[in-house]
């Protein structure tokens, strides 16, 4: 069985929003997650809290971050991009929750940068570098990680209309740079105005890369989550619905992904390799493989083809350029079939292993421990005999659960 999760944006979407929903949907993670933030060494004065809520239509969750309040009309906290870099390197976060919080502030600094006309790493984040909008990427990258969901989609999202008071002045709903981190999204005018997609909320559906309908297959509803956001919006409630879903049947499924592919002849291979492990953590990047091949004059070349989302394909063709000596790519959309599969953690004493498990066509299960995890068990053999021991265990759990 796998995890699918939907997102319902009836309100539209936030990070406080996405955050509620999920906890509200998993309440099991509401304890972790809040270890987890306190790891951050947030002053004393910012507390985040889950909270029940009723809108006297729906009845779901808050996830509300309390701040110390501004001395004056200026006194905001701004940070750039480095600067949040810096701190969450810094912090005792567990490293894939980090990185993946990273990944989401890096997408708005991009959109962010072009919007304004300046280089990423200088972004000056105000609202989005507040420390409420920290909480809530590290909160919505810790439940991303989590919740072991193998795939993800959302319903059309709202646009609104009007304007919003930013640090740059007032900026029309949506603001620029949500109108290019949503590029490709299907929106839609239900005609109540207000923002309804934030920019931390925007980011945050990008780096999840969704589709826009369920996947193929038949699903039974696990379990729902309502998170509501601060606004009140005329009939209807300001809410972001999440559907857990897991599938009944191992029916492999289908979408569509870009293919990206090029050659590089002129590009040292100690250069080389660190463009293409940085292109393997771009958001949107499937994955990244690599062959030597000979070019013209009988020379040799690094062919390098690299799987990507579909609505991440030009963004990851751009980042080929940025990575690579490259000057021209091959792009194309392929249909893909990929086995149901989900993500768990076992711990055996010696430490946390993720294990990924796959089911079948004929609905026979294999497991596989994530080789990062045992780099630290010691020798080949040490290696090899825990790995063993692991994916037996998650294969026997998988029986049970059958």
């Amino acid at each position: 069985m796998s995890l699918h999760i939907h997102l319902d944006p009836i309100g539209g979407i936030a990070g406080d929003m996405f955050a509620a929903a999920m906890l509200n949907a998993f309440p099991d993670l509401a304890g972790p997650l809040l270890r987890a933030i306190g790891v951050l060494e947030l002053p004393e004065e910012v507390r985040a809290t889950l909270i029940d809520h009723d809108d006297g239509i729906l009845t779901g969750a808050r996830f509300d971050v309390s701040l110390p309040q501004p001395e004056g009309e200026h006194d905001h906290d701004h940070r750039s991009l480095r600067e949040i870099r810096r701190y969450l390197h810094g912090s005792a976060l567990d490293a894939a929750v980090r990185d993946r919080a990273l990944a989401i502030f890096e997408i708005l600094a991009e959109a962010e940068a072009k919007v304004h006309g300046t280089e990423v790493d200088d972004v000056t984040f105000h609202e989005i570098g507040a420390w409420d909008s920290i909480v809530d990427i590290v909160a919505a990258a810790f439940l991303i990680e989590r919740a072991g969901a193998v795939s993800w989609s959302v319903a059309p999202l709202p646009q609104g209309s009007g304007r919003v008071r930013t640090q740059h002045g007032d900026l029309p709903v949506p603001p620029p740079a949500v109108v290019l981190l949503l590029k490709g999204f299907v929106v839609f005018d239900d005609g109540r105005p207000g923002e309804r997609v934030t920019p931390t909320g925007a980011a945050i559906i990008r780096h999840l890369a969704p589709t826009p309908r369920l996947p193929r297959g038949r699903f039974r509803h696990d379990s729902v989550g309502y998170g509501f956001g601060t606004k009140r919006f005329e009939g209807i409630s300001n809410v972001l619905r999440v559907l857990a879903l897991q599938s009944v049947e191992p029916e492999p499924s289908e979408d569509e992904i870009g293919v990206i592919s090029f050659e590089v002849d002129d590009q040292t291979p100690e250069d080389l390799a660190i463009g293409l492990d940085r292109l393997r953590a771009f958001p949107g990047v499937i994955d990244v493989v690599q062959s030597a091949a000979f070019g013209k004059k009988g020379r040799m070349v690094t062919s390098i083809r690299v799987l990507a989302s579909a609505a991440s394909a030009d963004a990851v063709a751009d980042r080929c350029f940025a990575e690579t000596t490259t000057l021209g790519v091959r792009m194309e959309r392929v249909r893909r079939r990929t086995l149901p599969r989900k993500i768990t953690s076992m711990d055996d004493g010696g430490g946390t292993v993720r294990v990924k498990s796959a089911v079948r066509p004929d609905g026979s299960v294999t497991a596989k421990a994530d080789v990062d995890d045992l780099a630290a068990a010691g020798d080949h053999r040490e290696r090899s005999r825990r790995r063993q021991r692991i994916e037996q265990a998650a294969l026997a759990g998988e029986a049970k659960d059958a």
